[in-house]
């Protein structure tokens, strides 16, 4: 049945206060860890080789729970998946404020679900409720992911200083907002529901455009994720002090929103976005030579800026893509969770390559070699993606 015109733009204006509160508290449960890492290690007898389990497990987990997201969607709709998540997120965030070995593991993993479906989820619903304004309203999505992590990993340490405690108030404390969001939420999408179709999203496995979406998903991901576990120890190689170089990680990541804000305008000037893609990854890879390569202080932060704007355009495309590239809102969903379950997973094994060969080598050499191979991959998987076609509807048998 149709809705009516106040109906219909209730929904929208409920989407967008779901998509923008949403969207903020997605990023600081894994931005907030990394400054308070140190912190968390110590307190607790932990060795190193724990932190890095800690720091990759939320990737696996946006991994592995993505794929359950487009049948949680068909079941529950849209609306009620995301309030879920809400809950979700708001319990392991309690949940790893417990202080034990055990409490942060098994709230990082409830963490990672929550943040897994929610990231697949939400592009299906932009698609349904804004199918011809996608780029846009992705743009204010990426940008919200962005602003909520930076924000998240700036804040954490002064809160844990002003609170007297390191890291088991900063992290319980990410439960506010998340409550907030959950109760406005609940408040704006009250009265509202949708009906799902039947899906078979098994399909798109065998469709190639949807394996090259996944593809650059994933690099692009790798990419970030390498920037958020790597980025302070290069910038610390190349003479910078701690304290800059912690610093360049909240430039890069604040920096990304504006790059996020890219793609909208991108996306009008082509017909498809091919040339963005590629162009999105030949300027991350002059990001990371140039933090590496680039003369002075000056020339890093140069670099430093030029890679937070490729990789926030390239994760603000990566996520349009799965509208752009689905005739509807449930493929949409299902090409989400497929391009971000296997992306995901991907984007795990960099920062640990990354690490794996600095510490064979002692250098940086080797490792940059590798970012740049992936950039030229993440580049020939956009030259496919962004050709203007579509993945066949899952919807139906």
């Amino acid at each position: 049945m149709a809705m009516t015109g106040e109906r219909a733009e209730r929904f929208a204006v409920g989407t967008l206060v779901l998509v923008v509160l949403v969207a903020l508290a997605l990023r600081p449960p894994v931005t907030a860890v990394a400054p308070v890492l140190d912190r968390i290690l110590a307190d607790l007898g932990l060795s190193t080789a724990f932190g890095g389990v800690l720091t990759t497990l939320p990737v696996v987990c946006l991994g592995v729970f993505a794929f359950v997201a487009p049948r949680l969607r068909q079941r529950f709709g849209d609306e009620r998946v995301l309030v879920g998540c809400l809950v979700v997120l708001l319990i392991g965030n309690l949940l790893r404020a417990g202080g034990s070995v055990q409490a942060l593991l098994g709230g990082t993993i409830v963490v990672g679900a929550g943040i897994a479906v929610a990231n697949v989820a939400l592009p299906g619903l932009i698609k349904r409720d804004f199918p011809s304004r996608v780029p846009g309203v992705t743009a204010l999505y990426t940008m919200c992911l962005t602003l909520g992590g930076a924000t998240a990993a700036s804040a954490v340490v002064p809160l844990g200083r002003a609170l007297g405690s390191e890291w088991r108030w900063p992290l319980g404390l990410l439960a506010v907002p998340v409550l907030l969001a959950l109760l406005l939420t609940a408040f704006a999408l009250r009265g509202t529901t949708t009906t799902q179709r039947a899906i078979s999203p098994g399909k798109l496995w065998r469709d190639p455009l949807a394996w090259q979406v996944t593809v650059f998903m994933g690099l692009q991901s790798l990419m970030a994720y390498v920037v958020f576990g790597w980025l302070p120890t290069m910038a610390q190689s190349r003479g910078l002090s701690p304290e800059s170089a912690g610093l360049v990680l909240g430039v890069q990541a604040a920096v990304q929103a504006v790059g996020s804000l890219t793609v909208p305008l991108l996306c009008r000037r082509f017909r498809d976005q091919r040339w963005v893609a590629v162009s999105v990854a030949v300027l991350t890879a002059a990001g990371f030579a140039g933090v590496l390569h680039a003369p002075g202080a000056a020339g890093i932060w140069a670099a430093t800026v030029l890679l937070g704007l490729a990789q926030g355009a390239s994760f603000g495309l990566a996520l349009t893509l799965f509208g752009l590239r689905a005739p509807d809102s449930e493929t949409t969903a299902a090409l989400s969770g497929m391009a971000q379950g296997a992306g995901y997973l991907i984007a795990a094994l960099g920062p640990l390559a990354i690490g794996l060969l600095h510490g064979a080598t002692g250098g940086w050499a080797i490792p940059l070699a590798l970012l740049v191979v992936c950039c030229a991959a993440e580049a020939a998987a956009g030259a496919g993606a962004g050709r203007a076609r579509t993945v066949p509807s899952v919807v139906g048998s």
